[in-house]
């Protein structure tokens, strides 16, 4: 949710100034393109992962900060809101054994956490949206004691001028009205970042695209909010809604969400900069003292902070970013579609998948972007969000014949899909043992039609019949979720329904 800044006000002039700066930067980025100044294929992929806080009874603990003082690693941070973490992973090659590796190390930090998280009676929960979160927790006074949160909800909501809009229509409807940006926190997500040349960027961005409906019909992990059972993958439309700085009349006038799929295919990483600066009006205009063309001119590289803090304020499922390490620039493509969990072991899965596939269809002689209308992209994401496991999907005819057809999804994966990404994890060089197994588990998700949104509503829907209310049901069902999370078993495997009966709620 943006970048370190330091709250404070903003004139009018200040807007002038912050958007010639980043003209001035979308400049530099162009000059960088055209010297190829950024840094040679390495290979680097990267993840993040943002977690809910929880008490033994299921419910959110607003505890974040004294967590994180405990917890006491720079691998750690806060998140939007107070039962909010988030988990970063130094970046690893994209070879051998990296998915053991980052399997491992995720287990590793999440029981570190998890044990400290206990001594205040709290723990961890790796899912996309807490079932248990209530109106209530989701306010502005929970939000994070963190100023870059502070001044991008009071930016959100004085771009907006009135209430956000809630309204879902999934199995059941919700709608409801908020003050603040507060809601977006129930989304956590997991972020995977892959480090490409300028060349390479454009085909990978696309790939992305064209896979994030699949990504979210075999990963889909968000069924419940506010008690409701809304999509199955909750995550996008309630990010979009509970950041949308449009009230309804520029809705209508096609004015774009902040939060959005895209609306073409592109031939350059500087074509998506170039439309955040078109289509956005900045929220944080803060200006950094670094002029980056004479930085450019001395033989330096710029960090084009301004660029970066407005493209962090544009919420794409695959963002573009920049960054500098090492002094040496470099571009990366940030995959912001999946849910968190449900176990380190799906997280690794989940991630495997996208690798391997972006990577063949990448270098594919011809990209399915070439054969799939941008919208029918578009709509499969919505579909796959809606439906999970279940979505029909439209994709590219295989044979002479072209076109495109209606899918099954699970059939897709199963029959085209992961034979590619197996590919693909052959041409990063990752060992055949890690590709079976971690390829196998989506397999199995698809073989057995499972993963955690269809876990979650079918053990909600027999506690219900087990007599327990609705919020019972929901708290026993993330009590549940949690055990089994620990244990570390694919989601594919879980046991439908409570361990035991309980009593009626």
């Amino acid at each position: 949710m943006g970048e370190k800044v330091v709250a404070g006000r903003f004139d009018l002039s200040d807007r002038q100034r912050y958007r010639v700066k980043l003209r001035q930067c979308l400049t530099g980025l162009e000059r960088l393109l055209e010297e190829k100044r950024f840094d040679r294929p390495k290979n680097l992929l990267g993840l993040e992962i943002e977690l809910n806080l929880t008490g033994s009874d299921g419910m959110p603990r607003m505890l974040n900060a004294q967590v994180l003082e405990r917890i006491a690693s720079r691998d750690f941070q806060t998140e939007l809101a107070m039962f909010n973490l988030e988990v970063n992973i130094a970046p690893h090659r994209l070879e051998g054994r990296v998915f053991d590796r980052l399997g491992e190390e995720l287990r590793t930090s999440l029981a570190y956490a998890d044990r400290k998280a206990g001594e205040l009676d709290a723990g961890i929960v790796m899912i996309g949206i807490l079932p248990t979160l209530d109106r209530d927790d989701l306010v502005s006074s929970n939000l994070s004691a963190v100023d870059r949160y502070a001044l991008l909800n009071d930016q959100i909501v004085a771009a907006r001028g009135e209430d956000f809009t809630l309204d879902i229509d999934g199995v059941e409807r919700l709608t409801c009205t908020s003050k603040s940006i507060a809601p977006e926190a129930a989304c956590t997500s997991v972020q995977l970042h892959l480090q490409v040349t300028p060349g390479r960027f454009a085909d990978v961005w696309n790939a992305a695209q064209a896979v994030a409906a699949v990504q979210v019909a075999v990963g889909a992990n968000s069924p419940f909010l506010f008690g409701r059972e809304l999509w199955r993958e909750s995550r996008p439309p309630l990010f979009q809604q509970s950041t949308d700085t449009r009230p309804p009349e520029l809705q209508a006038q096609g004015v774009r969400p902040r939060t959005w799929f895209g609306e073409r295919w592109i031939t350059s990483a500087y074509d998506l900069f170039e439309e955040n600066l078109r289509y956005y009006p900045a929220l944080l205009p803060i200006c950094d003292d670094e002029d980056p063309l004479a930085v450019l001119d001395a033989g330096g590289v710029p960090s084009l902070a301004e660029l970066v803090l407005h493209n962090g304020t544009v919420y794409r499922w695959n963002r573009p970013v920049y960054g500098i390490a090492d002094g040496v620039p470099h571009l990366r493509v940030e995959n912001r579609v999946l849910p968190a969990g449900p176990t380190v072991t799906d997280v690794v899965a989940n991630a495997a998948f996208y690798y391997g596939l972006v990577r063949a269809l990448a270098e594919e002689p011809r990209p399915v972007w070439t054969r799939l209308p941008f919208e029918a992209a578009a709509a499969n994401f919505d579909a796959a969000c809606r439906d999970g496991i279940d979505a029909r999907l439209t994709w590219p005819r295989r044979g002479r014949h072209g076109g495109t057809a209606e899918v099954d999804a699970v059939g897709l994966v199963r029959d085209e899909l992961l034979p590619l990404a197996g590919a693909g994890l052959d041409a990063w060089g990752v060992e055949p043992v890690d590709r079976d197994f971690y390829l196998g588990v989506i397999e199995e998700r698809c073989r057995r039609r499972a993963n955690g949104a269809s876990w979650q509503a079918a053990t909600f829907h027999r506690a219900l019949k087990a007599g327990l209310t609705r919020e019972a049901a929901l708290a026993a069902t993330t009590r549940r979720y949690r055990a089994l999370m620990i244990a570390g078993e694919p989601v594919h495997s879980w046991p439908v329904g409570l361990p035991e009966p309980v009593p009626a709620g």
